[in-house]
């Protein structure tokens, strides 16, 4: 097939559960790879801008590699054991706000004798002994995180959660967790504007503009050898990769040039400075203890479980884009239980390690995913063995380093920009014009937004005489997406109005396109192949074992495997607030997947 450009409809070039290419597969591992490399120095960057130079016991380098490591073993344990949806783990903000505020507050006694958080100024910050005691605590409280996401998804909770969020619910929520990242990817960007004006452009040419156009793909076999056997849109499956290459070769070849820029402080550069390559070992397997145990102190504790609730919260609302994005079934909830225990345990190796951040579902991940309409589960898993591989050698690890901070935020531009309007895209179903609807969007984002502001410019008004307390209100205020969630959640289910009002009657309720009674031999069992347990799982787990606490929340019961598999809920599925998938599947999506995949089977 011969290469060109057309308008064919958009779909997924590779499905969840096709395998491409090993060329290919590497190829978006790397992708993958790129972005969590740059939440990963973004969120060392901002938690620890200027480390010591006195302290030889931690350096840049080590940290890096020790949360690769966990990242990567955390993002094998949820594509294989997990939701088994192509989420890649990576640290988000939901980690680092209540990081920020723990590392920048020390216990001080206010004049009635009680403890309060008071912000941490002076030389005293950056002495080696306060220095390695805040990362102890940071990585208690990590620890601590991982005990809360375990804790969620063995009782089921973060399934019973994702199960009744409506439109009104995932409208604001999504939406924020996009614009909460604006002051970051600003930040970055102010490094080079017109390096991330340069990434950020070729981004939409590639995803928009070139998306139809269609490349020859070369393939290799033993029987055949080289040859050319069909095209892929190549540019918009790489539109997050290549624009990042172009932008980073630019900013080398101008760098060698000696062009001036206009950087952000000298603290910036103490990530690839603090500690020269020639101290990295090219081989070190991280195991516990290795450095410091954490510390597991009041402070940590109060931290660690606001950490815990806030990036659940942002898993779950992951689990639901992600589906969406790549038209796969809608996610059942043993899975989003599966999916949060597997979070639990990547935070608590992080935490163990010596981290500084925890494990989540990486929302640029997943909208570059949905932006480039590349998401084999198997690239991912590629790309979870390279992180391993890289967290074993802190020196291959400091190669990241050398990443332009523009190409940082250009890249925070390119992906966030896909949540938000992936969450404006779920007013549709809802009454918009409703006054119920506009409060309930208006007043959640509207205090999303300005809580967190008011809070951080003057946190000593939480002050309740328990400094374990006070860091908990204080980290979980601060976080948008806990408080949009929150509220929409609330108000959603407490005002009064219609199913109709509420977006309740339509296939966005639970989306399980193409699963029905009509759908083609082979497309009826998607939904039990993408969220089902590995087969030699579901051989060590009876059904009798599965009825027993807590693999009745990890495992598909029996009526559920069977409705997976029939495309219709279980009786007493239905809530008060969710319909059955049968009442509202919708016959125009059903046909256009069902058309879509076999096709795609005969061209396979």
């Amino acid at each position: 097939m011969n290469g060109g450009c057309s308008r064919s409809p958009g779909r997924a070039s590779y499905s969840l559960l096709q395998t491409p290419p090993w060329g290919l597969s590497c190829c978006f591992a790397l992708q993958h790879l790129a972005v969590q490399a740059s939440l990963l120095c973004i969120f060392h960057l901002l938690l620890l801008p200027a480390p010591p130079v006195r302290d030889q016991n931690r350096n840049w380098s080590e940290l890096l590699a020790r949360s690769l490591f966990a990242c990567g073993v955390s993002t094998a344990l949820q594509t294989s054991l997990g939701s088994r949806l192509p989420l890649v783990q990576a640290p988000s903000f939901e980690f680092l706000i209540p990081a920020m505020v723990l590392s920048r507050h020390t216990p001080h006694t206010a004049r009635n004798g009680t403890d309060v958080p008071a912000e941490c100024a002076g030389q005293d910050c950056a002495a080696p002994g306060t220095w390695n005691q805040s990362l102890r605590e940071v990585s208690g409280a990590v620890v601590v995180s991982g005990l809360v996401q375990l804790a969620l998804g063995v009782s089921g909770v973060g399934g019973w959660i994702a199960q009744r969020c409506g439109p009104m619910v995932l409208a604001p929520s999504l939406s924020i967790i996009g614009l909460s990242a604006y002051k970051e990817a600003a930040h970055f960007c102010s490094a080079s504007w017109g390096v991330a004006l340069l990434l950020v452009l070729l981004a939409v040419l590639f995803s928009q503009h070139l998306g139809s156009c269609r490349l020859p793909l070369c393939t290799w076999t033993r029987a055949k050898g080289i040859s050319v056997e069909t095209s892929i849109p190549a540019l918009r499956m790489f539109s997050v990769l290549l624009p990042l290459c172009c932008a980073w070769i630019v900013w080398g070849i101008l760098s060698h040039l000696h062009v001036r820029w206009d950087l952000l402080g000298p603290a910036t550069w103490q990530l690839p400075a603090a500690n020269g390559t020639l101290r990295s070992p090219w081989l070190q397997v991280p195991y516990p203890g290795e450095r410091e145990w954490p510390s597991l102190s009041s402070r940590a504790l109060g931290v660690g479980v606001a950490m815990g609730i806030t990036s659940s919260m942002n898993s779950v609302g992951c689990y639901l884009l992600c589906p969406r994005a790549l038209r796969a079934p809608a996610l059942p909830r043993h899975a989003c239980s599966r999916g949060l225990c597997m979070e639990g345990l990547g935070s608590l190796l992080s935490g163990v390690l010596g981290g500084v951040s925890g494990t989540a579902s990486s929302i640029p991940n997943t909208c570059t995913s949905s932006l480039t309409q590349a998401s084999s589960r198997h690239s991912v898993q590629v790309s979870a063995l390279a992180c391993v591989f890289l967290g074993m050698s802190p020196r291959l690890a400091e190669l990241l380093t050398t990443i332009p901070l523009a190409v940082h935020g250009g890249v925070l531009c390119v992906t966030y920009t896909v949540a938000v309007g992936t969450g404006i895209s779920y007013f549709q179903y809802a009454n918009i014009d409703s006054g119920r609807n506009i409060f309930i969007v208006g007043f959640t984002m509207f205090m999303a937004l300005l809580v967190p502001r008011w809070l951080s410019a003057a946190p000593g008004y939480v002050a309740t005489g328990w400094v374990c307390l006070d860091l908990f209100l204080l980290s979980v205020l601060t976080v948008p997406v806990f408080l949009t969630g929150l509220l929409s959640f609330f108000l959603e289910n407490t005002v009064s109005g219609t199913l109709e009002e509420r977006g309740l009657l339509t296939e966005l309720a639970t989306w399980k396109p193409g699963v029905g009674e009509n759908a083609p031999q082979g497309c009826g069992s998607e939904a039990s192949q993408v969220y089902g347990l590995p087969p030699a799982l579901r051989r060590l787990l009876p059904p009798s074992r599965c009825k027993a606490f807590p693999f009745c929340f990890l495992c598909p019961g029996r009526e559920e495997s069977h409705a997976l598999e029939e495309g219709s809920a279980p009786p007493g599925e239905a809530t008060g607030l969710l319909l059955k998938p049968s009442a509202v599947e919708v016959e125009s999506d059903r046909k256009w997947r069902e058309t879509e995949n076999c096709k795609w089977d005969n061209a396979v």
